[in-house]
């Protein structure tokens, strides 16, 4: 996987500002105003004109808060006028039927909120109280404008038994998809980690249950997100089901980070995925479209032959590649093995592996 792919998605964190201080968080340092360093309107505008003449990606815009921002709906406008699909990632707390109005307005034609669980109490244990029904609120305003909308979930110990419920809310309110993300331990989830991360036996269990869904043709969609052994779990499932060989698909559809995705701070830093904290350079200072195609970091991100451990061995690394950003916590290298996975390939360890080994013993 060398040559260049097709950017399809860019995760734009326009603020760092935010009203809400979720425990789980990307970021540490969230602000409860606006930063002086943020890309400027004027930068914005540059930025979007590189990537409509990339191919027309479609550009979720985040934060933080991505309302802090007072030029919000001049960029998303900007953007669509372009011809780019604009989406929005709130957390939906200052989604008024006015500001729905506006978003529908400024060309944002997909919306996503978060919810951390299917009542008030878990939801609000993550995000503050009263966001529960704040977030509710804001997801009824969009959709009354007609702009779909998806609900994000991260999955942690403390809310994995909503699961169900949660799926069954997204289908009460009318939501367009039910996005399943597995913790990442960057930023403030660092400090939840221990706590609420998983098993690898029992995201083996929920990527089941979502493959078992996905067979069925569900709707509301429901997608595992940063689960890329979810394509390996599927896979196997559906081998079992036709009694048939498997056959290993000629391109990723795990971690995309690097291939067809990046990410953007809001200071100009482009980083493979949101959670994998490795710059491949500054807007600022070099056009997006030239780090996409020459940087050496998402070169080798796009070969799975520089995997390490037990990832280096999978038979599955081309479809799924691991998460590189757990591998990145847990290692301190983004090609180490992916270490939330209950597969254990065959074959002996590479030389690589053997040095991830080594620091897993030293922690």
């Amino acid at each position: 996987m060398t040559a260049v792919p097709v950017l399809r998605r860019v995760y734009w964190e326009t603020t760092a500002g935010c009203n809400l201080e979720c425990i789980h968080c990307r970021r540490i340092d969230v602000s409860h105003r606006v930063s002086a360093d943020e890309i400027t309107t004027a930068e914005s505008r540059a930025l979007i004109d590189d990537l409509a003449a990339m191919g027309k990606p479609v550009l979720i815009l985040s934060g933080g808060e991505p309302l802090f921002r007072r030029d919000i709906f001049d960029i998303a406008s900007y953007a669509h006028g372009l011809g780019l699909p604009v989406a929005l990632s709130t957390n939906g707390t200052l989604v008024t039927a006015a500001i729905a109005e506006k978003i529908r307005d400024s060309g944002v034609y997909y919306a996503s909120i978060s919810l951390d669980g299917a009542h008030p109490k878990t939801h609000d244990s993550f995000r503050g109280p009263g966001n529960f029904e704040r977030a509710i609120q804001g997801l009824k305003h969009m959709r009354k404008m007609g702009v779909k909308v998806q609900i994000n979930f991260t999955v942690t110990r403390q809310n994995v038994g909503e699961m169900r419920e949660v799926y069954e809310l997204a289908r009460s309110l009318d939501a367009h998809a039910l996005y399943l993300f597995l913790l990442v331990p960057v930023g403030c989830g660092i400090q939840i980690a221990d706590a609420q991360m998983l098993g690898s036996a029992e995201v083996e269990e929920w990527l089941k249950w979502v493959a078992d869904l996905e067979a069925a043709r569900s709707k509301p969609e429901v997608r595992a997100i940063c689960a890329p052994q979810f394509y390996r779990v599927k896979s196997q499932l559906e081998a079992g089901r036709d009694g048939g060989p498997r056959t290993e698909p000629e391109k990723r559809l795990g971690c995309l980070a690097a291939i067809n995705i990046c990410f953007i701070s809001h200071k100009g830093d482009v980083f493979p995925c949101g959670y994998l904290p490795v710059s491949a350079g500054n807007v600022r200072q070099t056009p997006l479209s030239k780090i996409w195609e020459n940087s050496a970091l998402f070169h080798k991100l796009r070969n799975e032959e520089f995997l390490e451990g037990k990832c280096s061995l999978c038979d599955y690394k081309t479809l799924c590649g691991g998460c590189r950003a757990r591998a990145f916590y847990q290692f301190g290298s983004e090609f180490a093995e992916e270490p939330f996975c209950d597969y254990e390939p065959a074959g002996k360890p590479s030389p690589s592996a053997k040095t991830v080994s080594k620091k897993i013993e030293s922690r």
